[in-house]
C-alpha cells in the first residue's frame, strides 16, 4: 500500500483499516474521487464519501490539510441487503425493514 496513492495522502490509520477490512486501495480511492454520495463528517472540515461496489458500500473519510492537500483518514465497508441495494441496518427488525422498503418504493 502506498501512502501517496492517487495523489492523496493516506494516514497510517487508513492504510491499516484497508488491510484489516480487505478493501483495495484503488476501490477506496475511486470512492473518494468519484462518490455516489457524500456528507459532512463529525470531525470538523472532514467529509464522508460513499460508493457502491456490487453488494458492498465503501465509505471513505477525508479532509484537506493546511496546504490544501487531500488526506484519507479512514475507510470501511458495509454490506448492502436486498436486490435494490438500499442499505438496511444489520439486525434491523422485520417491521423496520418493511418500512424502509416501502418508503424507498414510494420515493421512486
Amino acid at each position: 500500500m502506498d501512502r501517496n496513492f492517487g495523489g492523496v495522502i493516506w494516514t497510517n490509520h487508513a492504510l491499516q483499516r484497508l488491510r484489516e477490512r480487505g478493501i483495495k486501495q484503488s476501490d477506496a480511492w475511486v470512492c473518494w474521487r468519484s462518490p455516489d454520495q457524500s456528507r459532512t463528517a463529525s470531525a470538523k472540515g472532514a467529509w464522508v464519501y460513499y460508493k457502491t461496489f456490487g453488494n458492498e458500500r465503501i465509505e471513505v473519510v477525508a479532509s484537506q490539510n493546511e496546504r490544501k492537500e487531500w488526506v484519507i483518514l479512514s475507510v470501511w465497508s458495509r454490506p448492502l441487503y436486498g436486490q435494490d441495494t438500499r442499505v438496511y441496518k444489520k439486525g434491523a427488525g422485520v417491521l423496520e425493514r418493511v418500512l424502509q422498503f416501502t418508503l424507498g418504493w414510494l420515493k421512486r
